[in-house]
């Protein structure tokens, strides 16, 4: 028995002619009429008596017809809530500074227009403290970098984007700065470097790579703000290396960008959540949202050394 063949039932019963149901159902009369009998051989009764003005229940189809026609109001009911609760509540999200800086407000703006009755709670903060946030359940997605930062178990991990690396210092006077031109690891390994502590998700993936080229970088300076990072670097003291969404502010459009050439100097991104199980409709709702953002920001070219993962 299906919901299908008890709405055509109803309808048939309440139109009185299997004509004027077919049509209101948008299906041929003899495809009705062979459902309704499909219906009937399953329950071993008559339902409709048929007769040259129209179709009758039986008292066995009028009984059927009233727990049907409950049962289809609990199914348009039981819809309705969840799509009630799809597009309302509270979801809580965590984003790197870097990350934020480049898809919050366009998050924003997309969940407004497309979900306005889900609250959006925004965390900010480094890689590794929304993990802990993530694994002790105070938030209900997150966008982490590399698979290894995912060392906790009971999350679902979705690849986003891959990220290439920048060398990003001030112009100095009187100096030919030779921006946009490719730089290796090697060459900046004397450079005082302003870069995260080692908690930072960025930081261990650069680790990796001066591990990986055997370089000892010269780190001048660990500062666990983007915002002062890029200041420190604006005034002069020292470059940093950071993914392009680093330079997503205007405040940043006079520094000198160089790509990192080397194959490892890459970051991935991962979002993060909770087991399907445990997400609220509006956490789901929150997660296509995301996806199809980032999507939307790197084919449009503004989310800068950013491509979308393979997978």
């Amino acid at each position: 028995m299906e919901l299908r063949q008890l709405k055509y039932l109803v309808t048939a019963v309440e139109c009185g002619s299997l004509g004027k149901a077919a049509s209101q159902l948008g299906m041929a009369t003899s495809a009705l009429s062979q459902q309704i009998s499909r219906l009937e051989s399953e329950l071993s009764t008559r339902l409709l008596v048929r007769g040259a003005s129209g179709v009758t229940p039986t008292e066995a189809g009028a009984a059927f017809c009233r727990h049907a026609t409950l049962a289809l109001r609990h199914v348009d009911a039981a819809a309705a809530t969840a799509q009630g609760a799809r597009l309302s509540g509270m979801v809580s999200l965590g984003l790197a500074p870097t990350t934020a800086s480049v898809l919050a407000l366009p998050l924003i703006k997309a969940m407004a227009r497309r979900h306005p009755n889900i609250r959006l709670q925004l965390v900010e903060g480094m890689s590794g403290h929304l993990a802990g946030m993530l694994k002790l359940r105070q938030i209900d997605l997150a966008v982490l970098f590399n698979a290894e930062s995912v060392t906790f178990a009971k999350t679902e991990a979705i690849p986003l984007l891959d990220e290439s690396l920048f060398l990003i210092g001030a112009p100095v006077e009187g100096k030919g700065e030779p921006a946009g031109e490719p730089v290796t690891l090697a060459e900046l390994s004397g450079l005082p470097l302003i870069l995260p502590s080692r908690t930072h998700g960025l930081r261990a993936s650069l680790d990796r790579s001066f591990s990986a080229a055997d370089i000892v970088p010269n780190i001048a300076m660990e500062i666990d703000s983007l915002a002062v990072i890029m200041e420190a670097v604006t005034e002069g003291l020292g470059y940093t290396i950071q993914p392009g969404a680093a330079l997503a502010r205007p405040s940043t459009s006079a520094l000198v960008v160089r790509p990192v050439s080397d194959e490892g100097a890459r970051r991935t991104n991962l979002l993060v959540s909770l087991p399907e199980h445990e997400l609220s409709p509006a956490a789901l709702a929150l997660r296509a949202q995301l996806r199809k953002v980032v999507g939307g920001l790197v084919r449009d070219g503004r989310w800068m050394g950013a491509t979308l993962h393979e997978s």
